[in-house]
């Protein structure tokens, strides 16, 4: 499949909008779209300080483009419960987050909005693949779990090793026989370009009347205006001339990956004191030998290294990008001060301190010195180094065959709660003001997997108005059935897989 361009046509910015997005990833995309859906005579701008759309977190190259729906990660099921057994209530909850996505996905592909499915969305199985007896044990109890839950009905395990190279052959190349090994297998899991459906999306948003998408513009300013003028006053530096305009909107929505912290900053709100950022670059190594690739054809994530962070689970993934097959593996971590990779500058961290949040951020980095040594030691680790690891997963890998890449970076929030917690943990902060009328996103994985599901709580929370009619209420669970509906429940096993399959068919899966 040919490459498509990654910048709409363009169109001049939208004065005073009702709706403001900054950034133009997954995340802002979804929103946009979906109040389009809902209120078509809303007027949207979207701004974008890149010159194409969806450049940073949601780029193909910036993430593992794993469709996260808990069946194969094993950090969604870290714990044991009073009887022993792994508790799989969080892989539960982001298999049902996931099916939000899908089924907006699978609606915006068959009203035209979304592009051939092909290009942003393929089926790959996911596999959890453990070595040594204890997560053997362990892999054997989340079995048990998420098999008797009708989402999970399709996993498979086994510890046999000639089942195991036909679900993934590299796993068993050159492979030690003496240590006990086992996996698990979903045949529904998906490899997702999730810069590919932003780019959709707002390519289709820009077409609409009284909406606009602009790139190579920076929000350089947010100013919350006096009623009854209500919302913000936006200043927006355009990149090519230096010129900065003001306009203002009613709702202005920050999906600006780790450019959002000092938006927030910048807006002033109450809910942003004592709030922090904390910086991750990522590395990828990559395989584009053909007859490597050709076989392997899973994403096959594993236990945590002893050394590393919840969020650096190691994982060997098949990637398919601008109709290409290629192998990834990581994530290696890297020390970074950057809030963002294409723009973000390396004085991004020191002038996000503030004194509100600087009591903080001593205490959170004080009792994480592990992890900062942890990614010191990441960023300076040779080829070799990365190889080792590599190995635990593809013995056989050669050195010559990979090539080391730079990944996003994702800007973890911290906050006075997250104690001696960590720094690094999974989930995704949504800020808003009481007034409803910004909200900004900061967060991690399951993020951009679970993004319908994000922005579904968005707007339940700041267009609440919308949402009480009646007939907006109908339009949205046309667009998403399950908005309404917790299909998790045994009783409604049934409409999951109407509803599932209708999802699968839509977006060419089935």
């Amino acid at each position: 499949m040919p490459a498509r361009t990654h910048r709409p046509a363009a169109t001049p910015p939208i004065d005073s909008p009702d709706v403001l997005l900054v950034g133009s990833g997954i995340m802002s995309a979804n929103l946009a779209a979906l109040l389009k859906q809902l209120d078509p005579a809303l007027t949207i701008q979207v701004y974008e300080a890149t010159e194409q759309l969806a450049q940073e977190a949601s780029n193909g190259w910036n993430n593992a483009g794993t469709g996260h729906a808990g069946l194969c990660e094993l950090s969604y099921t870290p714990n044991r419960g009073p009887d022993g057994e792994v508790d799989v209530a969080k892989a539960i909850s982001v298999f049902a987050e996931f099916e939000h996505s899908l089924q907006f996905w699978g609606y915006a592909a068959a009203q035209g909005m979304l592009p051939e499915p092909r290009r942003f969305i393929n089926p790959v199985p996911h596999i959890s693949f453990v070595h040594g007896q204890d997560w053997v044990d362990f892999l054997a109890s989340r079995h048990r779990g998420l098999s008797q839950h009708h989402f999970f009905r399709q996993m498979e395990y086994s510890t046999d090793r000639e089942t195991i190279a036909r679900w993934a052959p590299l796993l068993l190349d050159a492979r030690d026989p003496a240590v006990p090994i086992a996996a698990t297998h979903m045949p529904g899991g998906t490899d997702v370009n999730f810069g590919e459906i932003a780019r959709g999306l707002l390519s289709w948003l820009a077409a609409q009347d009284g909406c606009a998408v602009t790139t190579a513009h920076r929000v350089v300013d947010l100013k919350k205006l006096d009623r009854p003028q209500r919302g913000w006053r936006v200043s927006v530096r355009d990149l090519a001339t230096g010129a900065v305009r003001h306009t203002h909107a009613r709702f202005v929505f920050i999906g600006a990956g780790g450019g959002s912290l000092p938006l927030l900053q910048k807006a002033g709100i109450a809910e942003q004191r004592g709030l922090g950022g904390f910086p991750i670059g990522g590395q990828w190594l990559i395989c584009d030998n053909p007859e490597i690739v050709a076989r392997h054809r899973a994403k096959v994530y594993g236990q945590p290294l002893a050394a590393a962070p919840t969020m650096a689970v190691p994982h060997l993934d098949t990637r398919i990008l601008d109709g290409r097959q290629t192998l990834l593996f990581g994530p290696f971590g890297s020390w970074t001060t950057k809030f963002l990779h294409r723009k973000g500058r390396w004085t991004d961290l020191p002038r996000s301190i503030r004194p509100h949040n600087l009591g903080t951020l001593i205490k959170i980095g004080l009792s994480n010195l592990g992890l900062i040594r942890y990614l010191i030691q990441q960023g300076t680790q040779s080829m070799q180094d990365r190889l080792d690891v590599l190995h635990v997963f593809y013995p056989g890998a050669r050195l010559a065959d990979w090539r080391l890449i730079d990944a996003g970076i994702r800007v973890q929030a911290i906050k006075k709660t997250d104690g001696q917690a960590g720094i690094v943990h999974y989930g995704t902060e949504v800020i808003t003001n009481p007034e409803k009328t910004i909200s900004a996103l900061l967060g991690a994985s399951p993020g951009a997997s679970t993004s319908v599901n994000i922005v579904l709580e968005v707007l339940e929370n700041c267009f609440a108005e919308k949402l009480a009619d009646p007939a907006v209420r109908e339009r949205l669970t046309q667009i998403v059935p399950s908005y309404s509906l917790d299909l998790a429940q045994p009783e409604n096993a049934e409409r999951f897989d109407a509803l599932h399959s209708q999802a699968l068919k839509r977006l060419q899966l089935a």
